[in-house]
């Protein structure tokens, strides 16, 4: 079974029609990359895809149910959105990560410090980055604590909104190798959006185009 499908989506903003037509099927360890211009609603699919924009026209579904018939906040946990900018919950990076697993949607969850030493240290920082504070992360920094955070909380799909663009080179060959890892050790799949054509020749199992390319 499809992990994630969506059918004939259309999006109109202020009158203007951003994408219509617009469908897919994601299946277990696939990268989809979506590209398109600026303007062209990339981030508002992603939203709509995790429920947290609403459908104008359409359908979504996951594991083969269609989205509006789940609880969202458990939908949420399997299909999780990344926004470009991170946002993060409490005094240092440890903080960040735990506050997540205090929420009622991941009740069943505890919070895992080694394994969040572990991807950090995969993601290249130094064996002391949980005890920085949040505030004085760099955008980059923020992006991968935010990226671990999601992986801990082991969703099905992660929804990546230029989860890279604050990286370096070697920062972002980081993140692509561990997203090729993790896709392939379960029933998960990512759709990321990108700017970067080498990126889409590195990490993309498929592509889909909105607006001119």
């Amino acid at each position: 079974m499809a992990l994630l499908e969506a059918r004939h989506l259309h999006r109109h903003v202020a009158g203007r029609l951003l994408w219509q037509r617009v469908g897919f099927t994601l299946e277990p360890g696939q990268c989809l990359l979506l590209v398109g211009p600026s303007g062209s609603g990339k981030s508002l699919l992603l939203r709509a895809l995790a429920g947290l924009d609403p459908l104008e026209g359409g359908e979504v579904t996951f594991r083969g149910q269609a989205q509006q018939s789940w609880c969202m906040p458990a939908y949420r946990a399997q299909v999780m959105y990344l926004p470009q900018r991170a946002v993060l919950v409490g005094e240092t990076v440890a903080d960040a990560l735990r506050h997540p697993f205090s929420l009622s949607v991941h009740s069943g969850l505890t919070f895992p410090k080694q394994d969040a030493r572990n991807l950090l240290r995969d993601l290249g920082r130094r064996d002391d980055v949980l005890e920085q504070t949040t505030a004085n992360l760099s955008g980059g920094e923020a992006q991968l604590v935010a990226l671990t955070r999601a992986l801990l909380l082991c969703p099905s799909v992660l929804l990546l909104d230029e989860a890279t663009s604050a990286l370096d080179v070697d920062a972002t060959h980081q993140v692509e190798a561990l997203l090729r890892d993790w896709v392939q050790e379960g029933e998960r799949a990512v759709i990321m959006v990108s700017h970067d054509p080498e990126q889409r020749e590195r990490l993309a199992t498929a592509v889909l185009a909105l607006g001119a390319q």
